[in-house]
């Protein structure tokens, strides 16, 4: 970050939504929120314009929708962090959305007090994944998207590097994983992302996929 204050842009195109979001957010001394959009198209247009660090991006929009508006903002040389709104129980697109490399996931009813904690540990490059949307997660696709060479591609890693996916797996932060192991943040940091590279992952819930396919989730 190039400043103590993260500038967040709020995408979503339910006005009620974005309002709520903007004053909740808006009164952290360390947020600021730049701008609003009711779209993908728009959203990707006022992030253009305002170089926002974080966008929280709804899924289900007009015009453009917050799968394909992630995949585009990400494509770009300096791409903002991007938070995906969600609510599992009504959004097909949430399994897609994996793949667009969203670096947190947020339901819509989480409470206030977890949506600025996620947004400030996203803001300083820890991706965000809680438990609870993990469990959702696994239980929507469980059965019709499982992974055969689970088991293969986790016996790829080290002792270490197992232990790692495992507490990625159940939905642990960095700080979290590197207290429970007694290792630093930038060792784990660094396993994380041997992780990924072994396991062909974009993202924490694609590792906790691998970890729930092998039977160990």
């Amino acid at each position: 970050m190039t400043s103590a204050t993260t500038r967040l842009l709020i995408v979503d195109d339910d006005p009620l939504v974005r309002s709520a979001l903007s004053f909740m957010l808006g009164g952290q001394p360390d947020l600021e929120v730049v701008g609003e959009a009711g779209d993908g198209l728009e959203g990707l247009a006022r992030a253009a314009e305002l170089l926002p660090d974080v966008v929280l991006m709804d899924i289900r929009m007009p015009r453009l929708n917050g799968l394909d508006a992630t995949r585009e903002l990400l494509d770009r040389s300096e791409p903002p962090r991007v938070i995906v709104l969600t609510t599992f129980d009504a959004d097909e697109y949430v399994v897609e959305a994996l793949a667009a490399g969203a670096d947190g996931f947020l339901l819509k009813d989480t409470p206030p007090p977890d949506v600025v904690a996620a947004i400030r540990k996203v803001a300083e490059g820890d991706p965000m994944l809680s438990p609870a949307v993990t469990r959702s997660l696994i239980r929507r696709i469980a059965g019709s998207n499982r992974s055969t060479d689970a088991v293969t591609r986790l016996d790829a890693l080290t002792d270490r590097e197992r232990d790692v996916a495992l507490a990625v797996g159940r939905g642990l932060s960095n700080a979290e994983i590197a207290t429970e192991l007694y290792l630093t943040v930038p060792t784990v940091k660094s396993h994380v992302s041997r992780v990924f590279d072994k396991l062909g992952a974009t993202n924490r819930v694609q590792v906790a996929l691998c970890v729930h396919d092998a039977g160990l989730g």
